[in-house]
């Protein structure tokens, strides 16, 4: 099942989408759909989608590709780098990732996030996926020369609009072989496979609830693929994740 979060006239909805149309439903947000509200479904293709959903708190993991961390020039880590993101980072799909004036070296990372779907500490790898909503497509965004003078991530990754998520959440599926790509302007940048992850799914949400506990609507940004590169101006960028669907955004 697919669940959207988009604005209808003046008014938040959610909805669930089915062959390009999303039918509206009568819940607050992706935890209350409630029932579906009217016979008249909305097409995808006019739908102003917001994030969908809106965490309290954003939990990272770096390098969790080998290839990326060696393309950084890094070793592939023996266990789990987590930082943070800040909710105010967070941008719709469709809006635009905006480069701030103090860095000259902005790069895009296409992820996939997942939505945790209930209060969750000390998670142990068999059951992690009763307390998972679903998975969504991430880009977290970067300013790689501030990171790089930094050393640690947080301002590097934390600026206004650095965190697109979106176009929806996908409630039933496997995330242990799923395609990723990135594309700048059509061209693709990134080919991956969450295969390829250093730490899987199951043991980064045990790794991380022994560390804070996780709450409705935080997400997780399970890390990228190699082949991260800058973005300038009038770039558009695209993270496509087999089974979710592509998450679009312009560069300003």
């Amino acid at each position: 099942m697919k669940i959207y979060r988009f604005r209808d006239g003046d008014r938040v909805r959610v909805g669930v989408g089915e062959s390009e149309r999303i039918w509206r439903y009568t819940g607050d947000d992706a935890f209350n759909l409630g029932t579906i509200d009217d016979a008249r479904p909305l097409p995808l293709a006019e739908a102003r989608l917001l994030a969908p959903v809106t965490p309290g708190k954003i939990v990272a993991v770096g390098r969790n590709y080998a290839e990326h961390a060696k393309e950084l020039g890094n070793e592939a880590p023996s266990e789990p780098i987590i930082f943070l993101k800040p909710p105010s980072a967070l941008l719709a799909p469709g809006g635009t990732i905006i480069r701030p004036e103090v860095s000259q070296r902005v790069d895009f990372e296409g992820e996939l996030a997942v939505v945790i779907s209930q209060r969750a500490k000390n998670i142990r790898r068999a059951s992690w996926r009763n307390f998972v909503l679903g998975f969504t497509c991430a880009n977290d965004v970067t300013a790689r020369d501030i990171q790089r003078k930094d050393v640690q991530f947080t301002r590097g990754k934390s600026f206004d609009t650095f965190l697109p998520l979106g176009p929806c959440i996908e409630t039933e599926l496997d995330p242990s072989a799923l395609s990723l790509r990135t594309r700048v302007n059509g061209e693709t940048k990134q080919d991956g496979n969450t295969r390829d992850m250093v730490f899987p799914v199951d043991f980064i949400i045990e790794f991380v609830t022994a560390v804070m506990t996780l709450e409705p609507g935080d997400v997780i940004l399970t890390g990228t693929p190699a082949g991260v590169g800058p973005l300038v101006a009038g770039d558009v960028v695209e993270v496509e994740i087999e089974g979710i669907g592509a998450l679009r955004n312009d560069v300003a």
